[in-house]
């Protein structure tokens, strides 16, 4: 009878362990198995798996496509002809190891911004050297694809995939609405002032 109260602590001890030993990774994630902060493993196939209890932890990442909106940026094309733009980018984690090495405990919050910075840098270049028109016109898709590969080059250092950047928007700022307004009207009831004339005559 004594033995049975042993036996039932070393079965709980032998389920605790193994419970913090296994891990399951979903086929959304990645998971990576940290000790003492240091990288010993990375999971990236969906299914069970083991870590050292108590001395390793893990964290997980989706491996899932993720969308970042950047906020609306004001951009001056070559003919100095402010424009406000806002893009759309496609992403997701492609090398485990080097996106925590780059963005640290901040996680994806941390990469968004990184990867924010990098697409407002590259609309910035790449609008800024056409003109208008361009960004206005059929050539934007080829601006778009010019800004897709410069930020899939930065983002690699982040160990992070790039697959597609879109300008969502692309229009004159209010006050620039306003003025052209005006100078459209202006223009037109010239030309009623022209028409009238000519009738009088």
């Amino acid at each position: 009878m004594r033995r049975f109260p042993i036996l039932l602590l070393l079965l709980v001890a032998i389920a605790f362990l193994v419970i913090n030993a296994v891990f399951t990774v979903d086929e959304r994630q990645k998971a990576m198995v940290l000790q003492f902060g240091q990288v010993k493993a990375v999971k990236e196939d969906p299914g069970l798996a083991v870590k050292v209890p108590f001395i390793q932890n893990v964290v997980f990442y989706d491996s899932r496509i993720q969308g970042l909106e950047t906020s609306a940026l004001e951009v001056t094309p070559l003919d100095d002809r402010r424009l406000i733009v806002d893009a759309f980018a496609r992403w997701r984690i492609a090398d485990v190891e080097q996106f925590r090495r780059a963005v640290g405990v901040g996680g994806m919050a941390a990469a968004e911004q990184r990867l924010e910075a990098i697409l407002t840098a590259n609309v910035r270049e790449a609008l800024g050297s056409v003109r208008s028109e361009a960004v206005l016109s059929a050539d934007r898709v080829g601006l778009m694809n010019r800004i897709r590969d410069a930020s899939i080059i930065e983002a690699r250092d982040l160990g992070v995939d790039i697959i597609d950047v879109r300008l969502k928007r692309a229009d004159l700022p209010e006050q620039n609405l306003t003025a052209t307004f005006e100078r459209m009207k202006a223009e037109r009831e010239r030309e009623a002032a022209d028409e009238r004339a000519r009738g009088n005559e």
